[in-house]
C-alpha cells in the first residue's frame, strides 16, 4: 500500500510539473535532485548544510532516529547520521540548522491533533566529515501554552538561534516561538506569537530577513521583523509536488528548495523573485510570458494550472486519506 503511496505522488508531481521551470544540468550543486537512497522513502524535511557544500540534511517521517546527508550533485546519501541519547522518534517532521552550526530535529508531528502532551527537540553539532556516523545529541521537551497539536515545521533563526514552530492545521494554525535559549533540564514553552496558513514545513532566510513557510498547494514568503513575521507575505510559485512536505534555502539565500515524500522523491529549485542569477544560468522565462510570484500561473491558477491543481486536489485527498488510515493502523 505504501508503495502505491509513493507512485501515485510521483505521478501526480511529474504530470502537474511547471512547464517554465528549468531542470538542472551537470554536477552543480543546489539544482533539482532525486534522492535516490531508497532508505529516504518519507522525507518530511529538508535543511541545507553550513559545513558541507551542495549538501542537504533530511530524515524519514516516523522512523529510526537516522539523519541522512545527500549531495544535491548526485542524488546519493554521502553521510547517515545515528542520533545517541533520544528515545525512539515518535513523528519526526523538519529539521533546521542554527547559527551555531547544531542542527536541530523537531519531533514534533501529533497526527491525532493533541493526543500527546509533549514533544522533542533534538540537537546535535553538524559534523565536519561526511561518512556515517553516530553523534551524541540532546533531547528538549516542549509543550505549548494554549495546548497540545499537530506541527511540522520547525524553523531556527540564523542570528538569534531561537527556535519556532508552525501548527498544522486546515483551518489555519499558528505561529510559536520558544524561550531564548532551548533548556534540556526543564520543559520548553512555547507561546503563539501570530497565525499561519496551512503549513508543512518553513525556513528562515539565510540573513534572517525573511521567514518562508509552504503547505501543500503553495508556498509565501514573508518579511521578518522584530521577532514576527510581517504582513501577508508573497507567492513564491512553489512547484507541485504529490506529498510536498518541505522547504529550505540554499545556502546564498538565492533560491528555495522544495521537497517531498516518495521513492526515489524529488527536490526542485525555484529561484527567489529578484536574485541575481548565477553566472551559468539563463532565465527560464520565455520572452513575452513574464511570470512574478504575485502571479496568478506562480500559485498554479488559470488555464492548464487550474486543471493541475484540481487533479493535484483530487490526489491529494486520496493519499492524505490512506495515509491516515496507514498511521492509525
Amino acid at each position: 500500500m505504501r508503495s502505491a503511496l509513493c507512485a501515485l505522488g510521483a505521478a501526480v508531481a511529474l504530470v502537474l510539473l511547471p512547464a517554465g521551470h528549468a531542470r538542472a544540468e551537470g554536477p552543480e550543486p543546489d539544482r533539482d535532485f532525486t534522492i535516490e537512497d531508497s532508505r529516504v522513502t518519507e522525507s518530511s524535511g529538508l535543511a541545507a548544510s553550513r559545513a558541507h557544500p551542495g549538501v542537504y540534511w533530511t530524515h524519514n517521517d516516523q522512523d529510526a532516529p537516522l539523519i541522512y546527508g545527500i549531495d544535491s550533485r548526485t542524488g546519493k546519501t554521502v553521510a547517515t547520521l545515528t542520533m545517541q541519547g533520544v528515545g525512539t522518534p515518535r513523528d519526526m517532521e523538519a529539521i533546521g540548522v542554527g547559527p551555531d552550526g547544531d542542527i536541530y530535529v523537531g519531533d514534533i508531528g501529533d497526527n491525532l491533533d493533541g493526543s500527546w502532551d509533549h514533544v522533542w527537540i533534538y540537537r546535535f553539532p553538524e559534523p565536519e566529515v561526511l561518512k556515517d556516523q553516530k553523534v551524541a545529541a540532546k533531547q528538549y521537551v516542549v509543550k505549548y501554552a494554549d495546548g497540545a497539536r499537530n506541527a511540522e515545521a520547525l524553523m531556527v533563526h540564523p542570528k538569534t538561534g531561537r527556535v519556532y514552530i508552525a501548527s498544522k492545521n486546515e483551518d489555519g494554525g499558528g505561529l510559536y516561538a520558544g524561550p531564548e535559549r532551548l533548556s534540556s533540564s526543564g520543559t520548553n514553552v512555547f507561546r503563539r506569537i501570530g497565525e499561519v496558513p496551512w503549513v508543512t514545513d518553513g525556513a528562515f532566510s539565510p540573513d534572517g530577513g525573511r521567514l518562508v513557510l509552504r503547505g501543500y498547494f503553495s508556498a509565501r514568503e514573508y518579511e521578518w521583523k522584530d521577532g514576527r513575521a510581517d504582513g501577508d507575505g508573497t507567492s513564491v510559485g512553489a512547484p507541485f509536488q504529490g506529498q510536498a512536505e518541505s522547504v529550505t534555502y540554499t545556502t546564498d539565500g538565492s533560491a528555495f528548495m522544495f521537497g517531498s515524500e516518495g521513492q526515489d522523491s524529488k527536490v526542485i529549485r525555484v529561484d527567489r523573485q529578484g536574485a541575481a542569477p548565477r553566472p551559468s544560468e539563463k532565465p527560464a522565462d520565455t520572452p513575452g510570458s513574464p511570470t512574478s510570484p504575485q502571479s496568478p500561473a506562480a500559485d498554479g491558477e488559470g488555464g492548464s494550472a487550474t486543471v493541475g491543481f484540481l487533479v493535484l486536489a483530487g490526489a491529494f485527498v486520496l493519499v492524505f486519506g490512506i495515509k491516515r488510515l496507514l498511521r492509525r493502523d
